[in-house]
């Protein structure tokens, strides 16, 4: 018989997280990957990332519905399969594209004057892309539904779930680079195709294995609302209709043929109503969203997308010409990882001790609190920002350059890779600013204002992680079971959109002079998503918003905006 410990190693919930960091760990060394690949094929040109990123961005944006009404439409073992199947297998067929490129770029490049290179990185994109869409649908089905279900009705269990889930996050973003770079760096690109391929391999069988593990050992997970059962109806309906007998099939067609052109009409609108059904689902995800009770605290969660203010290539490269290294850039970086962690654990303290609802409030004090420290950096000594500069001086000044235009900062969470406009490239081993003369040293910029924009930003993330996951199980618990899919699908979208915005907002203003007035809008997006989801605890407590943390018990019922709160 199994001790306390080896129940807890073969139990539901082990097996979920060891499948989802198996899982987290191939997705980020595959993103950090790509986007190195795509930069060293054309040229440490960063136009194939960029239209990577934002096919990736545009894809989710419009087809998350669609994807999460087909989560909610299958059952939960077969989606699961499903989508671990097909992400892993494109992103293993990708390694090997890329294989076949680098080994042969020179030979592809006289073929058809070069198009079939340029149809091979158009596969490699398309490829990719549908790796993550099925990486989407993977988390959507494990992260905010079966993880729900292996919960059962403990929402505290739920609670502690959900923390240790993105504390793997947290550990995966950090360490998964770091291996597969060393490996890219030590080795060579086509190594590193080869390695991210294998691992895929291997992770997918080890996967689907724990998948039906965890299925068999959760028998409710087989329990699944309306929505699959009339759906599977239809296709029984379909099946009995076509296995009728000749006599019936006789008199059906004597009908056919006295009821004239009705037949083609029906035929007609069932086609109609096929290419439409895409249409109407992305209509109805999106109706269904807003009028969920917790729409305004998704809202608040997604317009924390719309930040400079995290460790991603922009703010990353602004650093670099505030006199940042990379050694103390991937210091910084580990910091920001342990203080997200503390986030997950002070979630499930306020929680047991606030409940819920209030919980999503005090992470919202606390991050913007910290923010402060950010908006306060723009206005010390060693801040560039200089409003009587154009935002736009740097890209017209570009445009009428012969020279070509120097790379941009690439996406992902990597210090190792910056390309900025007029910011260093450590790919090409530069510490110096692009537009600088070697001959000339720079003058030493005062560090009090990056100091204080990091030090803002890192404390920030305890606040920002258990917000995330205050919204993420509000999600859980108060979106009913034949919604789950296409809700977080939208959700998910409205993250996407978000972000886009972001972006461009960076390209309208890419001066480094202009990031302080990006820094005010993104804690400006910020403090707006928290006054949505004030708005949403307004609601959910009443009058009773103000009553101060109780280490009652009976707090906890406040975590359903639908309880009764005379007991808060």
């Amino acid at each position: 018989r199994l001790g306390p410990v080896g129940a807890y190693f073969t139990s539901a919930k082990f097996l979920l997280y060891l499948g989802h960091a198996l899982s987290t760990w191939g997705d980020r060394m595959w993103h950090f990957a790509v986007s190195v690949f795509l930069v060293e094929l054309y040229g440490n040109s960063l136009l194939l990332t960029a239209v990577y990123g934002l096919v990736v961005a545009g894809s989710v944006l419009l087809l998350g519905a669609i994807i999460g009404d087909w989560v909610d439409k299958n059952s939960r073992l077969k989606v699961a399969q499903m989508s671990l199947v097909v992400q892993n297998a494109s992103v293993i067929l990708c390694g090997i594209i890329l294989m076949i490129i680098f080994l042969f770029k020179t030979q592809l490049l006289t073929l058809y004057h070069g198009w079939l290179l340029t149809m091979c990185y158009i596969l490699v994109i398309t490829i990719a892309n549908i790796a993550n869409l099925a990486s989407t649908a993977t988390a959507i089905t494990i992260q905010r539904d079966w993880i729900v279900v292996v919960a059962g009705e403990d929402r505290s269990k739920l609670a502690d779930m959900n923390a240790t889930i993105r504390r793997i996050d947290q550990l995966t973003n950090i360490l998964a680079p770091m291996a597969v770079g060393q490996i890219m760096t030590f080795g060579s690109p086509m190594i590193g195709c080869g390695f991210i391929s294998g691992w895929n391999l291997m992770s997918m069988c080890v996967e689907y294995l724990l998948l039906w593990k965890v299925y068999q050992k959760t028998p409710t997970l087989a329990l699944k609302s309306a929505k699959v059962e009339e759906s599977e109806l239809k296709q029984l309906n379909v099946k009995k209709e076509s296995d009728v007998k000749p006599t019936e099939g006789v008199q059906l067609i004597v009908e056919k043929d006295v009821t004239g052109f009705e037949p083609q009409q029906e035929k007609e609108v069932g086609c109609a109503a096929r290419i439409a059904e895409p249409f109407v689902t992305f209509r109805d995800g999106w109706v269904a969203y807003y009028n969920q009770p917790v729409f305004l605290a998704g809202m608040g969660l997604a317009f924390l997308y719309m930040t400079v203010l995290g460790f991603d290539c922009i703010t990353t490269g602004y650093a670099y010409t505030q006199g940042l290294s990379g050694s103390v850039l991937s210091l910084l970086m580990g910091a920001s990882a342990v203080t997200g962690i503390m986030g997950t654990v002070a979630f499930t303290w306020l929680r047991r001790k606030c409940g819920l609802v209030r919980t999503g409030l005090i992470s919202g004090v606390a991050q913007l609190a910290c923010l402060v420290l950010c908006v306060i950096s723009v206005f010390m000594p060693g801040s560039p920002m200089d409003l009587t500069v154009s935002p736009f001086a740097d890209i017209s000044a570009r445009l009428f350059e012969s020279e070509p235009l120097p790379t941009i900062a690439s996406p992902g969470d990597n210090p190792e890779m910056v390309f900025a406009t007029g910011m260093p490239t450590l790919l090409n081993g530069s510490t110096t600013p692009a537009n600088s003369d070697p001959e000339m040293s720079p003058e030493p910029v005062p560090l009090i204002s990056v100091s204080l924009l990091f030090a803002g930003v890192i404390a920030a993330r305890i606040g920002l992680w258990y917000f995330d996951l205050t919204v993420t199980q509000l999600l859980q618990e108060n979106v009913v079971e034949s919604e789950r899919g296409i809700i977080n699908g939208v959700q998910n979208s409205m993250n996407y959109l978000l972000d886009l915005l972001h972006f461009i907002m960076v390209i309208l203003a890419p001066n480094p002079e202009a990031f302080g007035l990006l820094v005010l809008i993104s804690v400006s997006f910020v403090a707006m998503g928290h006054i949505m989801y004030f708005r949403f605890a307004q609601k959910s407590l009443g009058k009773q918003l103000f009553v101060c943390c109780t280490p009652d018990p009976k707090a906890v019922s406040d975590s359903s905006p639908h309880g009764d709160t005379s007991t808060v």
